[in-house]
């Protein structure tokens, strides 16, 4: 694909992070004509598989640029959700076969991250690993980066670094919301023995304990659960031959009341951050680099608040109430939840219903 030749009038944007967001920003604007800087604190690029589902709105973002081909090669095509109330299957939801376009994908982030940045290099742009963002100030019609100890001037400057952006701290900005006090736990396991290892599987227990096991590849997954160790919350044997990576986490649920702040925009967790009930907090953000890339080749991003902060809103209180739900501890509400999962399992309306529900940003 041959990218448009930059003209010497074309802005200076500086990208902070090189995560799903950010190399999306710098694959789009690269496509567009504008080749960014993009620095990453990292010394190298990330190994570690922290998001996982991949949604339709994502991968037409990465068809423009070619970025799907190889993405559809790799990825675990999700067939369906399986609930279970412990041990007990209660629901079943399979999601369309083929041919139809496949509603969610499974990828480790890390492979996302890897073929964007492929895209990147192919396109013109390279990223800076290594490369600390240490100080930003707003400047007339544009900002100034402390970078390697030297300001550097950029017309614009997309902060795509995270929960703990230094951008944001640098500029003394909100993160307005609240973290749980409750340890979340994950587990990146191998276990070729794991039964139907291409759905996504939920497991709903007593006293408002949850656990997930997301296909991350043919043998390989991803285990959830509110609780300090992910794999022993299972209701269920998991017959793991490789743990890959095991941890706590917080859960935060903040959001920035305003994005753009100058020539500076926030966008994906910099800007926005929620539980992993659903999915959706990766493809927020490369939808968030998508729109906002397109506005800076466009000279104009006084829309992109208003154009992308609703969107997150709305992810947040869908996730927040889902959540509260399937976390309750009254026994009575999780006979209610498991079933209203029994009855979308058993009518087709309300199944559609829901996989547009998980599938639509």
């Amino acid at each position: 694909m041959k990218r448009a030749r930059p003209t010497r009038t074309d802005p200076r944007v500086l990208i902070v992070g090189a995560g799903p967001t950010g190399l999306t920003a710098g694959v789009e604007l690269a496509r567009l004509g504008i080749i960014p800087r993009l620095i990453e604190k990292r010394e190298m690029a990330s190994g570690f598989s922290r998001a996982v589902g991949l949604l339709p709105a994502s991968m037409e973002i990465f068809a423009r640029s070619g970025t799907d081909a190889p993405i559809l090669t790799e990825a675990i095509r999700f067939r369906g959700i399986l609930f279970h109330r412990d041990a007990r299957r209660v629901a079943r939801i399979p999601l369309p076969d083929p041919p139809a376009p496949p509603p969610l994908l499974g990828l480790p982030q890390d492979r996302t991250e890897h073929h964007l940045a492929e895209t990147f290099r192919r396109l013109g742009g390279a990223v800076d690993h290594a490369t600390p963002l240490t100080g930003l100030r707003h400047a007339d019609d544009g900002a100034i980066a402390e970078i390697d100890g030297q300001d550097h001037r950029f017309d614009h400057v997309i902060a795509a670094d995270g929960v703990h952006s230094t951008a944001r701290m640098a500029l003394g900005l909100d993160f307005p919301g609240f973290d749980l006090d409750q340890d979340w736990s994950i587990a990146d396991v191998e276990a070729p023995d794991w039964p139907d290892p291409g759905w996504f599987q939920g497991f709903l227990m007593d006293q408002g304990r949850i656990a997930v096991v997301v296909p991350l590849e043919a043998a390989r997954f991803r285990i959830i659960a509110d609780t300090p160790d992910a794999l022993a919350a299972l209701p269920v044997d998991m017959p793991v031959t490789r743990m890959h990576r095991a941890g706590r986490f917080t859960l935060s649920i903040r959001q920035m009341a305003q994005y753009t702040h100058g020539r500076v925009a926030f966008a994906g967790d910099a800007a926005h951050c929620h539980s992993p009930i659903g999915g959706r907090g990766m493809n927020i953000g490369i939808a968030d680099a998508a729109d906002l890339a397109a506005r800076i080749t466009q000279g104009d991003i006084s829309g992109y608040h208003a154009a992308r902060h609703p969107v997150a809103k709305r992810t947040i209180d869908l996730t927040e109430a889902a959540r509260r739900r399937l976390t309750a501890t009254g026994a009575l509400s999780r006979m209610t939840i498991t079933g209203a999962l029994r009855m979308v399992a058993l009518i087709p309306p309300l199944r559609r219903r829901l996989i547009r529900t998980l599938t639509d940003i």
